[in-house]
């Protein structure tokens, strides 16, 4: 993939292939992006489970034609039972486990993403849930090919995961990592699918499957009770937004990162860079990410603990005082514990103009490792992002974790609209400005501008440093003035899953969809 696909009927990009036909499929058959997302996103539960997952959390942005985008949130919150003094009754008094039934201490959220996404397609909900949800229960029954990806992920954090009820079953061969090209069925997963295309997805909140749930939970030791469970909605409302020379740009509210991607871009946009790939344009960024991330490692959590509103931090005065913090020939010595996490990102655009930007996640890979095997959904540790100790992401009973996830969308000075993200934790904010800005402030070709080579500042995954990863493709050159200026340098594969795993679909004025995807993953990128 070298140069972005393009079409006029629809555009779908996932990092799994088997997702992309999905959402495919369903703008073939006159379906909207949205629908086109539920179905992509059911299928990448199955297909790529070290990822996300039905026992995780959602993000959405859509734009509808004439209409302000609208962000959907299915962020589960805490148990009511999920407290700092719960959790020191059962032995945990410094951090929060992130594996296991006490990992598993938030509400599952993506499932009443989907429901509440499906209520805001432009042109009414036009298929049956069933027939959306029937390529993800086909693939769960007859199997689907183990990627490298997966079976690599599984074997690198085997250790943590082997004894957690259900994995074994669920994810391993006779007690080992299955092999790439392994047949990797998931018949409970495939039945729970089914059974919610039958019955509606808050069968999955308030019916068989939540009483299921609540029941084997609790019997293995998670704080979730079925009232948890019975209470939960997504949300529904306008995203954080911010001006820039090139557009306007669209992302999640707390608790998720997405004002730091949206800080990131604005400081990096009142630096007055004009050209691409040279120092000025990584390092500046690479700086603005540093001051983004400061602000978000004090003040960011549950919304409504923060002492600031999140929309306040993009307050032009606010961002102009801390661009002119950046030192543009010096790095700022960079101290700060990464974030961890992995997601899926996916966008899908449709004939009548109806673009998605998601992203679904079950936090660290395989999540807490929790297994239901009369349902075959693995459980999110997303509550391992919450604190022990006080702040605005203080682990509270019904409270929102920090979250990594953050789906992004722009509307671009020249009338196009932009759906972009990535995988990654704590890349994620630097990946979305290094596709942004080769792309909508440098003019590169799409598909080039997510091949380009990519950095990480912040850990990598099992190690502690908080070096800048720089791929291998970078110029010499480059790494050279980059290590001059301070930068704590360290080299990583040409093509790294550390880089993220990122794609993008763009809309123009005149109907051209134009979409691009990531040869790190495994997906494709769909214009027809």
């Amino acid at each position: 993939m070298l140069t972005s696909a393009m079409g006029f009927r629809g555009g779908m990009t996932a990092p799994h292939r088997a997702a992309a036909l999905a959402g495919r499929d369903v703008l073939e058959a006159g379906g909207s992006a949205v629908e086109a997302m539920v179905a992509a996103a059911a299928v990448i539960a199955v297909a790529y489970p070290h990822m996300n997952g039905i026992g995780g959390d959602g993000f959405w942005i859509i734009h509808r034609p004439g209409q302000d985008p609208v962000a959907v949130a299915g962020c589960g919150r805490a148990a009511g039972l999920a407290s700092p003094d719960w959790y020191a009754g059962h032995g945990v008094t410094d951090a929060l486990p992130a594996r296991g039934a006490l990992a598993a201490l938030t509400v599952p959220g993506t499932i009443d993403g989907w429901r509440a996404a499906l209520a805001l397609c432009p042109r009414g909900h036009r298929l049956a849930l069933a027939d959306l949800l029937a390529p993800a229960v086909a693939l769960a029954r007859d199997g689907v090919a183990v990627t490298e990806n997966q079976s690599r992920t599984t074997a690198e954090k085997l250790d943590g995961l082997r004894d957690v009820p259900g994995f074994a079953d669920a994810f391993l061969v006779d007690g080992a990592p299955p092999a790439p090209g392994h047949r990797l069925r998931q018949g409970g997963l495939g039945a729970t699918l089914e059974h919610l295309g039958r019955a509606g997805l808050r069968d999955y909140y308030e019916g068989d499957i939540a009483a299921t749930h609540a029941r084997f939970l609790e019997a293995a030791g998670s704080p979730l009770r079925a009232d948890d469970l019975h209470r939960f909605a997504a949300t529904e409302g306008p995203p954080l937004t911010v001006p820039l020379r090139a557009g306007r740009l669209f992302n999640s509210q707390p608790p998720t990162q997405g004002v730091s991607s949206l800080m990131i871009l604005a400081l990096f946009d009142r630096l007055g860079v004009d050209r691409p790939e040279g120092f000025a344009h990584v390092h500046g960024l690479i700086e603005a990410t540093k001051l983004a991330f400061l602000r978000r490692n004090a003040e960011l959590g549950d919304p409504d603990h923060m002492a600031i509103p999140a929309q306040d931090w993009l307050e032009g005065g606010a961002l102009d005082r801390l661009a002119a913090r950046i030192d543009p020939a010096r790095a700022r010595p960079w101290p700060e514990v990464a974030k961890p996490g992995d997601t899926i990102w996916m966008g899908a655009a449709d004939d009548q103009g109806c673009v998605v930007s998601f992203i679904q996640s079950v936090f660290w890979e395989f999540g807490s490792g929790l297994v239901c095997p009369d349902t075959g959904v693995l459980f999110q540790n997303r509550g391992a992002g919450f604190s022990l100790a006080a702040g605005p992401n203080q682990l509270r009973p019904g409270a929102r974790p920090f979250h990594t996830l953050n789906p992004a969308l722009a509307h671009l000075e020249d009338g196009r609209v932009l759906a972009y993200g990535t995988m990654g934790g704590e890349g994620q904010p630097q990946t979305q400005a290094a596709v942004f800005s080769r792309h909508a402030m440098f003019g590169q070709d799409l598909q080039a501008a997510v091949n380009a080579p990519r950095w990480l500042l912040g850990k990598t995954w099992g190690d502690a440093t908080t070096s800048l990863k720089l791929e291998d493709r970078f110029d010499p050159a480059l790494v050279a003035a980059l290590k001059a200026a301070g930068h704590e340098v360290e080299m990583i594969a040409p093509h790294s899953d550390l880089a993220g795993h990122a794609g993008a679909v763009s809309l123009h004025p005149g109907g051209l969809i134009e979409v691009a995807a990531d040869p790190r993953a495994d997906g494709a990128a769909l214009g027809f």
